[in-house]
Order: structure tokens, then C-alpha cells, then sequence
């Protein structure tokens, strides 16, 4: 895994007053939203037009959250993060612990778990730590016997000839 370096904006937990890019943010997050919103309603119209094709889509859908629920981030990969959110409550989120900071990759805003505003975009963050301890450091190898030299083995070879006569003798008196 690589080495990161966290970032901080902002501080969450002390007092904060929005600015003009917060609110651009904002407004950014919500006209997705409608866009998403929108681009929804048409495939599901066409889907209704269409048994068939919402048939496949849905068999495709579940074939994909299959694929994601089978796979599970270990803890010790997972970031976690205190956010102020546009709302002013603040909340604790996770991320994928090779993110420097939590609003990368599309992650700029998220429902508030108290009002419910969705999207409410993160206008502060600090990471707080990760989820999970991280793997403790490799043990050692021990090192592999070394290999028997000719002589060695030769003396084994004749004490197990001898050991196979005696067994034999010992068979043949019985």
C-alpha cells in the first residue's frame, strides 16, 4: 500500500461560516442530484415501455451488487473521517484509506445522518484514524534446514541399510 498524507480542512468542530465556493459546492451537488434524478425517471419510462429490457437491466443490476457485496475493503484500509457538512452538522465518514482527503473521487457531499439533507456537501474534514489496526509487521522467515551433504547422507543410507537388515533378520528368526 502507499504512503499517504492526510489532509485537513477546515476544522469541523469549531465554529464555521460558509463560503462563496462552499456554496457553490452545494449548489453543484444538488443540480447532479436532479440531473441523476432526471436521467432515472426517462430509464424507467423506457423500462415500462419495455419488459424485457427491465428485465435484463435488473438481472445486470443484481449481477453488479452481487459483484460489490462480495467483495469486503479489510478495516485496516478503511480511513475515518470527522466532517462539517453544508447543513452545519457534523458526522463521521469512511473512505478508502489511499484517499489523502474524503471529498475526492465524487465523495464531495453525502446525506446528513441528522436532518437528512441529501446531498449536503462536506465543507470541513479532519481524519480521525483507521477503522481497523493495521497489519502487524512479518514475522522473520526461519531459515530452511540446510541440505544434507553427500557423506551425511551416505552415512544415512547405510544406517538405514542396516536397520532394514536387522529387521529382516529378525522376520526371517520368527
Amino acid at each position: 500500500m502507499r504512503e499517504v498524507e492526510y489532509e485537513s480542512y477546515g476544522c469541523p468542530l469549531e465554529n464555521y461560516q460558509l463560503t462563496r465556493q462552499d456554496h457553490r459546492q452545494q449548489e453543484q451537488s444538488e443540480n447532479i442530484r436532479l440531473w441523476v434524478e432526471k436521467v432515472l425517471a426517462e430509464k424507467e419510462a423506457e423500462e415500462q415501455a419495455d419488459p424485457v429490457l427491465a428485465a435484463g437491466r435488473r438481472a445486470a443490476a443484481a449481477r453488479a451488487l452481487d459483484m460489490l457485496r462480495s467483495f469486503q475493503t479489510p478495516e485496516r484500509e478503511i480511513m475515518r473521517w470527522r466532517v462539517r457538512l453544508y447543513c452545519g452538522h457534523i458526522a463521521e465518514t469512511q473512505r478508502h484509506c489511499e484517499n489523502g482527503k474524503p471529498t475526492l473521487h465524487g465523495s464531495s457531499s453525502m446525506q446528513c445522518p441528522e436532518c437528512r439533507k441529501d446531498p449536503s456537501a462536506i465543507v470541513a474534514f479532519e481524519p480521525i484514524g483507521l477503522a481497523g489496526e493495521p497489519p502487524s509487521p512479518a514475522k522473520p522467515e526461519t531459515p530452511k534446514p540446510k541440505r544434507p551433504t553427500r557423506t551425511e547422507l551416505e552415512r544415512r543410507v547405510a544406517a538405514l541399510e542396516r536397520e532394514n537388515e536387522r529387521l529382516r533378520s529378525r522376520g526371517s528368526e520368527a
